[in-house]
């Protein structure tokens, strides 16, 4: 029977067969020829691996098992123990827990660079700096960095420059074709989008970097599972869909959560008075993302309040699935921050971050209307 399906099935095998020793060498002699071990390779990992490739417009990626796992290949294929990194200081706290506690267990130091230095580089470079580490949006604000001006500057000093590209998605931005030499990706977020995967991403401009995360993939055990690489590249196919829908529903939460007095401050980059609206604008072709934060009275009761009447936005501390939800930066994301780091970040009691899904917005600014309403 000549089976022919319309999907990839599901390669749930961790082994695959050979026939005999001819083979195995043509395994070793042609790459990508066949399989062995599914940590080494197994063909659901690399569709989506390859999918995003091509939606970055890169030369090779490895799809990884979580977004931590790709921030880490990220960083290590152009670092080694003495190496020194740059990190934007907005950063998701993830990222710096893993520099902070366990690169610098290998020997691998990093200086916080703030937003309003990014594009100065210059005097927080050191022999050994190999990178700077930043965000297309960064997480929590939502400030966006202009990523050709950054390339270039990162460029000139003979750094690589390596973008965190979950909240943008390729959908709005491309930073590869920007300049930027590595972006990855918490798969978990928009590229699966339906909050029941958890996978990450690295692709890379160059092709031999490619190929050395590849290698790294495999050495480091860092292989995404079939079933989780099968559900993703299912979310993939909708994510030119489901990326506008989340912005429009998002910019009209943010229009709306302006005019209401229990708000403080909504950081969305979609609204005029983002201090990086313009440049949002071009850079994400007119979109703007389903992300953004509101600054509430810094009162932890009021905050509470806020979570426990809302039934749109559940408090899960995660973001990016198709159904709305909230997260809060102080407890969560940054919650290892020292309280210096948090304070000039801005990331205080009352600030809540929104993930605004594709539900129909009317319901959602209802239920906003409501939770704020107590306040």
């Amino acid at each position: 029977m000549d089976i022919k399906p319309k999907i990839t099935p599901i390669y749930q095998s961790s082994v695959f067969k050979f026939e005999d020793l001819n083979e195995l060498e043509l395994y070793f002699g042609e790459s990508g020829s066949r399989y062995l071990y599914s940590r080494n390779g197994n063909p659901n990992s690399d569709e989506l691996a390859d999918m995003v490739n091509t939606l970055e417009g890169g030369a090779g990626a490895v799809a990884t098992g979580s977004g931590m796992a790709a921030i880490f290949a990220a960083l290590l294929v152009c670092c080694q123990a003495g190496d020194h990194v740059l990190c934007a200081a907005d950063i998701y706290g993830g990222s710096s827990s893993l520099i902070d506690k366990e690169l610098s267990r290998m020997g691998i130091s990093v200086t916080y660079v703030p937003f309003e230095q990014l594009y100065d580089l210059a005097q927080f470079v050191q022999p050994t700096t190999r990178l700077l580490l930043a965000e297309t949006m960064s997480n929590p604000l939502l400030r966006v960095a202009d990523l050709r001006r950054l390339a270039d500057e990162c460029h000139r000093l003979g750094l690589k420059l390596v973008v965190d590209n979950t909240f943008a998605t390729p959908i709005l931005t491309k930073p590869l074709s920007l300049g930027a030499d590595l972006v990855l990706h918490s798969v978990t977020k928009y590229i699966a989008g339906h909050s029941d995967v958890t996978a990450g991403v690295v692709v890379a401009a160059d092709p031999e970097i490619a190929a050395r995360l590849k290698q790294m993939g495999v050495l480091y055990g860092l292989t995404l599972s079939p079933m989780e690489s099968w559900l993703a590249v299912r979310g993939l196919k909708t994510l030119h869909l489901r990326m506008p829908a989340h912005s429009q529903n998002a910019l009209t939460v943010a229009n709306f959560l302006q005019e209401q007095p229990a708000v403080r401050a909504v950081y969305y980059p979609g609204l005029p008075d983002h201090p990086q609206h313009e440049l949002a604008k071009q850079q994400g072709g007119g979109l703007f993302g389903g992300m953004m934060s509101i600054l509430l009275a810094d009162d932890a009761e009021t905050v509470n309040r806020f979570m426990q009447r809302s039934q749109q936005f559940p408090f899960a501390p995660s973001l990016a699935g198709v159904d709305s939800s909230l997260s809060y930066p102080l407890g969560t994301s940054h919650r290892y921050l020292t309280p210096e780091q948090q304070t000039d970040l801005g990331i205080t009691v009352g600030l809540v971050r929104l993930s605004v899904g594709i539900e129909p917005v009317e319901g959602l600014l209802a239920d906003l209307q409501q939770a704020l309403a107590a306040e």
